[in-house]
């Protein structure tokens, strides 16, 4: 059976989390943290690289799932010739002890339904085979610093390195079983009754949605919006308030290709996007923990700022091959770490500030160190912003001086004059006038191709890149500016394929990479925004309909999009796509929605000068 990114669902408990097949197959889980080793990784190889799989015995069972409303408790509902059962999934949350507890429990439904359960543990990526023991409770597994636990009542066979099991369930009954992971010089810890686990984790997520506001959103997209949300909280490490872009390691933006990136880290191009998404959904305590991971990760010296940090603000994110893991779908290599957290991207500087004055704008927790980095940060940008760097898309062929890039630098600075005036902090205002002016003046010169009558993605290029979409969001220019218009017309004619936005060319722009890829779903997304600026809400509306149907069945999005096959890529479930469907909702529900909060209103004039007003 060919698998595909969209047939998993996510579970977790803001330490970790868990990708469940369609066939009730655990593929991917790394504990104790999103970071650590897998100890399942048949995503990324064969069933041996481990999984733990609950399935009906035999063949031709119907499949069905759904989370249970406003919940991250996966069900997964099978229908047999002899009967029905279901399958319920979860992660223990809202426990005193966060204890790393992952829990299956097997309920009949109608009939008899014969099951099988096969567990195959790999610690280090799929590769450790443990030491294996019998317990009066299940079994317990070791290897090196890990240690699992199963507690189940099944009598358990072990064969070919394997944990096995066949059982029956009858209408009304369940069989309840218990993952618990500890490390190898610790005591196990007592198992609570799965069942009063399962209510309470329910109790929990439903309690935790209520606190959002989304009084304004039509009803057809509250659950798209509500869904987007708790995947995005799966994906906080509640210990420091850090999000990762995604649970997963190397599934690929196009099957068989070489892109193939370790995302379970933390990038600062998703802060500012991240925190309106949060804040325009009423979750002011995330994205004051997303605020203050910020600034713990970014201290220090301006010149060693980095694009991403770990997941407890970590700065060295060696890269590594995995050589016995053969990728999803034999698309190699399988990557662990991610060189390019050793990259120079200029736009992280803008993506940064521009996240803290967003913050201030909302009345988050005052803190005068975060003022006193910014201007830190802005000393070093100063000269900074000239040197050609790697962009937003971390390109790994020769550095460029990218259009967006110089424009996230205008950004940084704007908000800094803007924080000034608003607020009457201190600073160089003159001199942050002076530099955004040179910036915006640098731009429009060499970032705008007169032949094309657009912008382009890198100066001295002809190519388009979908991040100029971010142009009047930003504030860079208005909506209505000519040049943004042509621009927006121009990545429709060059970047939109079958309906979504590329990120760009891969065949026109060097990225030392190679391959081709998918449709980039958050850059489709910014189109819709782009579109609601320009007053095109019908255009908007369309577009954001057409991202809602690209879902899977659990309401979950990948990165990019396959519009030939038809089918999701890249890392699963990815926090940008999901962030950019929030925004997106909000935007066309209210004017005063992310991409109108973050527009500063431009007076374009021929001479190139610029006017704000905040």
């Amino acid at each position: 059976m060919v698998r595909r990114i969209e047939d998993y669902g996510l579970i977790g408990n803001m330490l970790s989390a868990a990708l469940v097949g369609k066939d009730g197959s655990i593929d991917w889980l790394c504990f104790p943290r999103f970071d650590s080793p897998a100890c399942f990784a048949a995503l990324l190889g064969t069933p041996e690289n481990g999984r733990w799989r609950i399935t009906p015995a035999g063949k031709g069972a119907k499949v069905s799932r759904r989370y249970l409303p406003d919940t991250a408790i996966l069900e997964t509902r099978f229908e047999t010739p002899t009967g029905a059962a279901t399958l319920t999934d979860f992660m223990p949350v809202g426990e005193r002890d966060r204890t790393l507890d992952l829990i299956r429990i097997v309920t009949g439904v109608s009939g008899t339904v014969e099951m099988d359960m096969e567990l195959i543990l790999r610690f280090e990526n799929g590769q450790a085979v443990p030491w294996v023991r019998r317990k009066d409770y299940g079994l317990s597994a070791v290897a090196g610093p890990h240690a699992v636990e199963l507690h189940t009542d099944l009598p358990l066979e072990g064969r070919n390195m394997k944990t096995c099991a066949r059982f029956s369930v009858m209408a009304g009954e369940s069989v309840p079983l218990t993952l618990s992971y500890h490390a190898s010089n610790e005591r196990p810890h007592f198992v609570a009754d799965r069942r009063e686990l399962l209510a309470r984790s329910a109790i929990w997520w439903r309690e935790w949605v209520k606190r959002g506001s989304f009084e304004d959103m039509p009803d057809v997209w509250r659950q798209p919006v509500v869904r987007s949300l708790i995947t995005l909280k799966m994906l906080i490490y509640a210990p420091t308030g850090a999000i990762v872009a995604a649970p997963t390691t190397s599934l690929p933006e196009k099957i068989g290709g070489t892109r193939n990136w370790d995302y379970r880290y933390c990038w600062l191009r998703d802060s500012a996007l991240t925190l309106y998404a949060l804040l325009n959904s009423g979750y002011r305590d995330e994205a004051e923990d997303w605020r203050q991971w910020l600034l713990r990760a970014v201290a220090g010296s301006p010149d060693q700022l980095q694009i991403m940090y770990g997941i407890a603000g970590e700065r060295w994110l060696p890269e590594v091959e995995v050589p016995w893991l053969d990728g999803f779908e034999r698309s190699s290599p399988v990557r662990i770490g991610n060189k390019a957290a050793g990259q120079v991207q200029i736009d992280v500087f803008g993506e940064l500030i521009d996240t803290l004055h967003a913050a201030r704008d909302a009345e988050l927790q005052p803190q005068h160190e975060a003022w006193r980095l910014q201007k830190v940060l802005l000393r070093h940008l100063e000269t900074a912003w000239r040197i050609p760097d790697s962009g937003i898309w971390e390109v790994r062929g020769p550095s460029r001086s990218f259009t967006h890039s110089r424009m996230m630098a205008w950004v940084a600075f704007d908000r800094a004059v803007i924080s000034v005036e608003r607020y009457g902090l201190d600073g160089p205002v003159a001199k942050w006038r002076q530099v955004r002016q040179q910036i915006y003046d640098d731009i429009c010169v060499n970032g705008f191709d007169a032949g094309k009558n657009s912008f382009v993605q890198y100066y001295g290029g002809e190519t388009l890149d979908a991040s100029l979409l971010l142009m009047p969001q930003l504030g860079f220019l208005p909506p209505d500016d000519p040049r943004v218009v042509a621009t927006i017309a121009a990545v429709e004619r060059e970047l939109l394929q079958d309906g979504l936005v590329r990120r760009y060319s891969t065949d026109d722009t060097n990225d030392g990479i190679g391959s081709g890829e998918g449709a980039f779903l958050a850059c489709s997304f910014w189109l819709a925004d782009a579109y609601v600026l320009a007053g095109r809400n019908e255009d908007a509306l369309r577009l954001f309909e057409h991202l809602l149907g690209l879902r899977n069945d659990l309401g979950l999005l990948a990165e990019e999009y396959d519009t030939v096959a038809g089918r999701l890529l890249g890392n699963f479930p990815q926090a940008f796509s999901h962030i950019g469907l929030v925004n997106t909702a909000h935007n066309l529900v209210s004017v005063g929605g992310p991409a109108q909060q973050r527009a500063q209103k431009i007076a374009p004039s021929r001479s190139r000068k610029v006017s704000h007003s905040s």
